[in-house]
C-alpha cells in the first residue's frame, strides 16, 4: 500500500509508493550516466587542474604550500571567482518597481567557485578524511569572510556532483553564492520551525534526531558530531541528511574541530552512496539560518544530500509533491549492510 509521509521541516507531503519500489541494488550503475556524458574530461583542457591556474579568474583564497605564488601550482584547495557568476558583487540592493506591479534590484551578489583538489579525478567519498577536513575548512572560511560583507542576507553552499546534477565540469569542486536577501524556501523552513518550537518548546531538528536515534530504523551511522539518516519524508531514492546532534542555528558559529568532523562524516557518508551506487550524480547542500537574523533557538543547520537517481515529472511539478519508490528504511539498510 503506498504510502503519504510530511516532512515535519516543512509540512510538505511526499508519496512513497512502496508498489512501485525497486530492489535497493537496482540503482546502482546509475554514475554509468554521468560518466558517459562529456564533462571535460582531459587534464591539460581542465581550468581547475592544477598549472591551469591561469585559465581562471585570479584565486581569492587558497590553501598552499609556503612561499607559493597566488595562481601558480602548489595549492590543495583553491577559491576563484565563478567565470559565469549568477551573481556580482558590483551594484547596489535597492528594490525598483517595475509597471507600478513587479519588483527588481540588481543582480547583486557572490559566486565562487571552490576548487577541492588539484587532482582530476579526486571526489569526496573516495579522498583521505584530512583532505575532506580542508575542503569543510574552506567552507567555514568563506562563510565568514562573505558574512562581512553587509550587503549580503544569506549564503548557500552546495556541490552538484555529475552531469545529471547540473555539473559542467567533471573536476571536484564546490559553489557558494551569496545573495542580498532571504530565499522563500529557506523561509518556510525558518517559519515552520518556529511553529513546532511554539507548539512543543524545542527544535523540530533535535526532536528528529532524538527519534531517529530511538528508532534506529533509517540511520545510515552516527558518531559523537553527527547523525547520518535517510529521512523519513525523503523525497527521493537515497535522500541522506548529516544533522549535529549538538543544536546550533548557523553553520559558520560551528568550531574548527565540528567542521573537521563534518569533513570526516561527508566523506563516509558519500563514500557509502559511491561504493553501493557505483558513484551516483548527487546535489548536496548546506542549509544555515539567514547572516543577518537570530533563529538559533529553534533552527538547526544541516547538510542534505540528494542522488539522482529518479527523474521529476509532471506530478512534481503540477502538485510539489515528489513520488519516491524507495521506502528510507529499505534504503537505510541497504547502506549500512
Amino acid at each position: 500500500m503506498p504510502e503519504l509521509r510530511q516532512d515535519p521541516m516543512t509540512r510538505e507531503w511526499v508519496v512513497i509508493a512502496t508498489e512501485r519500489a525497486k530492489r535497493p541494488d537496482a540503482f546502482q550503475g546509475q554514475g554509468e550516466k554521468r560518466r558517459s556524458v562529456s564533462l571535460g574530461s582531459q587534464r591539460e583542457k581542465c581550468p581547475f587542474c592544477e598549472g591551469n591556474e591561469s585559465t581562471t579568474p585570479p584565486e581569492i583564497v587558497a590553501y598552499r604550500k609556503a612561499g607559493a605564488a597566488a595562481n601558480t601550482p602548489g595549492w590543495w584547495v583553491r577559491v576563484v571567482p565563478n567565470l559565469y557568476p549568477s551573481l556580482k558583487t558590483e551594484g547596489n540592493c535597492e528594490r525598483r518597481q517595475i509597471d507600478n506591479f513587479f519588483r527588481m534590484m540588481d543582480g547583486v551578489g557572490a559566486h565562487e567557485v571552490i576548487i577541492e583538489s588539484p587532482e582530476h579525478s579526486d571526489t569526496i567519498g573516495a579522498i583521505d578524511d584530512r583532505m575532506a577536513e580542508e575542503i569543510v575548512m574552506m567552507y567555514l572560511d568563506r562563510f565568514l569572510d562573505l558574512k562581512k560583507d553587509r550587503r549580503f542576507e544569506n549564503i548557500t553552499c552546495f556541490r552538484n556532483r555529475g552531469g545529471l546534477a547540473g555539473a559542467s565540469l567533471l573536476h571536484p569542486h564546490s559553489q557558494i553564492i551569496a545573495t542580498p536577501m532571504v530565499p522563500g524556501l529557506l523561509r518556510r523552513r525558518l517559519e515552520m520551525a518556529f511553529r513546532y518550537y511554539d507548539d512543543h518548546g524545542k527544535c523540530v531538528y533535535c526532536a528528529m534526531i532524538e527519534t531517529e536515534l530511538a528508532e534506529g530504523k533509517r540511520v545510515v551511522m552516527a558518531n559523537e558530531e553527527f547523525v547520518v539518516f535517510e529521512p523519513f519524508a525523503s523525497r527521493v531514492p537515497f535522500e541522506t541528511w548529516i544533522v549535529p546532534k549538538e543544536h546550533c542555528s548557523a553553520f559558520e558559529a560551528i568550531p574548527r574541530a565540528h567542521g573537521k568532523a563534518l569533513g570526516r562524516t561527508l566523506n563516509a557518508a558519500l563514500g557509502l552512496l559511491h561504493r553501493k551506487l557505483n558513484d551516483p550524480d548527487y546535489n548536496y547542500v548546506v542549509r544555515t539560518e539567514p547572516l543577518r537574523e537570530d533563529h538559533s533557538s529553534y533552527f538547526h543547520w544541516s547538510v542534505h544530500i540528494l542522488p539522482r537517481l529518479t527523474t521529476a515529472a509532471g506530478f512534481e511539478m503540477g502538485s510539489g509533491m515528489y513520488i519516491n519508490p524507495m521506502p528510507p528504511e529499505t534504503a537505510a539498510e541497504f547502506l549500512r549492510s
